[in-house]
């Protein structure tokens, strides 16, 4: 599927992922790029360099996906919809009522907008949380759904509501589960911050890194720029209809990350390690995989940065916005 002379909407682009998502799409040669973002998570500096190419705009009306009205104007002729908008899990835990309305409802509202506008195809961001802990690695996309916790739900919902309006309408629409996401632009001083930029400010702050259990948990790491490219795949394959996992296939422990950074920190900071609270422990995932093999045969994607690479990548990034790092 060619791309050029396209009118595309990124919902979330000025998110940590929807960022690059928007970057990547202007090498494709679109006529348009329109990102549609409340900026409740996203941020200016995701996109500024993006918004340079006279192709790239913010959708001037304001851009969440809970105002029906708004988002059925920016669908408006728009050929291709990226859906990247949602809060993330543990905003989720503490939230029920809003990510309802947020990541279920505003899922709908976005699946309904593209049906009202004749939206030739949809990419939906899901989550590996849909799987809950592995039972098989690596898991494959016909994993059970094992999640526990209300991120996961909402994901679970919007996979459920992507097949339900393929089945009754027709939408061509790709949900793409992430494993683990990390990369330049990911918040680095939020309370919901990811484990990479926790680990990062300790080893800066030059207080010792602590670890959660014994670190043996395993996770798949993936770059962010990697997750962006599958994005594009997906809109390219002629592909139609089906939920692929995005991650690397390889299985990192907490362990192994930390001292990972550390090295690439040239930091000799000693590892703490304490017990994972009785709330976190009930919901604790200790395994989680994604076998890649049928985004790679279905899609045509392959990742490119190893976790050294793309640590190293991140590592410079922060290095050069040091003087916005230092303080929340």
């Amino acid at each position: 599927m060619e791309l050029k002379g396209s009118r595309i909407l990124v919902i979330g682009g000025a998110g940590f992922i929807g960022g690059f998502v928007v970057s990547e799409l202007l090498k494709e040669d679109p006529k348009e790029v329109i990102i549609y973002d409340n900026f409740t998570r996203g941020k200016t500096d995701n996109i500024k360099d993006s918004l340079k190419d006279p192709r790239c705009s913010i959708f001037p009306l304001g851009g969440d996906v809970r105002d029906i009205d708004v988002l059925d104007v920016a669908m408006k002729d728009i050929d291709y919809v990226f859906h990247l908008a949602a809060m993330w899990l543990l905003h989720c835990k503490d939230f029920p009522r809003t990510a309802f309305d947020v990541n279920i409802q505003g899922t709908f509202n976005v699946l309904e907008a593209c049906i009202k506008n004749k939206v030739k195809k949809l990419i939906y961001s899901s989550s590996a949380s849909v799987y809950g802990d592995a039972v098989e690695v690596p898991m494959t996309e016909s994993h059970p759904f094992n999640n526990k916790n209300f991120y996961g739900a909402t994901k679970i919902s919007g996979e459920a509501m992507c097949t339900a309006f393929n089945d009754r309408y027709g939408l061509s629409v790709i949900g793409l589960r992430y494993m683990n996401v990390y990369g330049p632009g990911q918040d680095q001083h939020a309370v919901y911050s990811g484990v990479v930029p926790i680990m990062l400010n300790k080893i800066d702050a030059n207080e010792t890194p602590t670890i959660n259990g014994d670190g043996s948990q395993a996770y798949d790491f993936i770059y962010v720029e990697d997750v962006a490219r599958c994005n594009i795949a997906a809109l390219k394959s002629d592909t139609n209809f089906g939920f692929y996992n995005v991650g690397t296939q390889v299985q990192t422990t907490i362990k192994q990350l930390c001292d990972t950074i550390l090295r690439l920190k040239n930091s000799n900071l000693k590892v703490t390690y304490k017990p994972y609270s009785a709330d976190d422990a009930r919901q604790l995932v200790k395994n989680r995989i994604g076998s890649a093999e049928k985004a790679k045969k279905e899609l045509g994607f392959a990742y490119k940065y190893s976790l050294e690479q793309g640590l190293t990548k991140l590592i410079e990034w922060r290095d050069s916005q040091k003087v916005d790092l230092l303080s929340p």
